[in-house]
């Protein structure tokens, strides 16, 4: 397996066309000489390690060959906005000559930004990119400033870089600096006995309760700072995150004047919360259901009136159509949800507006 390439300086200097040519035609290649899978005196962890070192380099050359391809895609895509005439069609024609869709596009200019912005920034040693996955560079590029300086720092004093370091990384810094858990809860996941990667969910699902809610949770966890309360009281912080998002959505619970704080605490107290936040999940979907369903109806209806008109008795098999679903556009909607016709569903199709129903 051969594949003729070197690797492009990793800066944001221009790249003559002279630089260009010379690395397509220097003699640097890939020479992978793979381990015979049939090979029985090949031990199964030599086999693994020459495979994952081959992977590594590929992995590398992917990656900053999608960084140079968003690099390329930015400059064509801004010279036509500065340059172009037809809204963009240039670029987009470009992409086209050359098989790319537009979402692929913008995510190797984001690549491509994500990368000139950690290096411009110091972040990144220019050296240091070829430390990370594809993936991993992504996940750093959409970390938190924070995050991607202590995955820099790792990258740069030679680490392998993948998705796993940095969630990792990123896990250690929400659980050591979330204003959200107790002293006692960072102080087990400094000394190790609490995982951090157990914490970063809890903190996920608190930052999205009212200050009112986070209370009785962090108390609980501060009392008991072991794993499997920190898993349930995730569990809980979901449920409740979940509870209060829907009940939002739900408009019949605005229009009834009903005191969700208060439904909250008692479903606490009684220890279902789970089978509430159920509740208001599924009013979200009747309600939404049938939002869609009324657009659905009045749009079939209109089908309905148009195709009666552009056809008459000379056209058969289209009238037939038109009298079979035309029974789905009238006032009451009736559907047999089986074959057999055992179980018939029968919607009555009713408004408050000024607007006459449908006859």
């Amino acid at each position: 397996m051969r594949f003729v390439t070197k690797e492009l300086p990793m800066d944001n200097a221009t790249v003559s066309q002279q630089e260009v040519v010379a690395a397509l035609e220097a003699p640097a290649d890939f020479d992978f000489d793979l381990p015979d899978p049939e090979d029985k005196g090949i031990e199964e962890g030599a086999f693994q390690h020459q495979l994952d070192a081959v992977w590594k380099i590929c992995d590398r050359f992917d990656l900053q060959t999608d960084i140079w391809r968003g690099r390329v895609l930015r400059a064509i895509r801004d010279r036509e906005k500065q340059l172009g005439e037809g809204r963009g069609t240039g670029f987009l024609n470009w992409l086209k000559n050359r098989e790319i869709s537009k979402s692929q596009a913008y995510n190797l200019i984001q690549l491509a930004n994500s990368a000139d912005t950690l290096i411009e920034e110091g972040q990144l040693e220019v050296s240091s990119i070829n430390n990370f996955s594809k993936r991993a560079f992504i996940e750093t590029a959409n970390s938190a400033p924070e995050v991607q300086k202590l995955v820099s720092e790792a990258a740069q004093k030679g680490d392998r870089i993948t998705r796993r370091e940095v969630k990792q990384l990123a896990d250690e810094y929400t659980a050591f600096t979330s204003e959200l858990l107790p002293e006692e809860v960072k102080d087990k996941a400094a000394d190790g006995s609490l995982p951090p990667r157990h914490l970063a969910p809890l903190v996920k699902e608190l930052e999205k309760l009212p200050d009112l809610h986070l209370t009785e949770i962090t108390k609980e966890v501060a009392e008991k700072p072991d794993v499997d309360t920190v898993k349930l009281m995730t569990t809980e912080a979901r449920n409740l995150a979940k509870y209060l998002d829907s009940a939002a959505q739900v408009q019949t619970i605005r229009n009834g004047n009903v005191e969700i704080e208060m439904a909250l605490e008692e479903a606490l107290r009684l220890d279902c919360i789970n089978v509430a936040a159920d509740l208001v999940k599924q009013a979200t979907n009747i309600e939404q259901i049938v939002g869609k369903l009324y657009t659905t109806w009045r749009r079939m209806g209109k089908a309905v009136d148009r195709l009666y008109v552009e056809t008459g008795a000379s056209n058969p098999h289209l009238r037939s159509l038109l009298a079979c679903l035309e029974t789905l556009s009238k006032d009451t909607i009736e559907v047999k949800l089986d074959d057999a016709g055992e179980t018939i569903v029968r919607l009555k199709m009713m408004t408050s507006s000024s607007e006459e129903p449908k006859q």
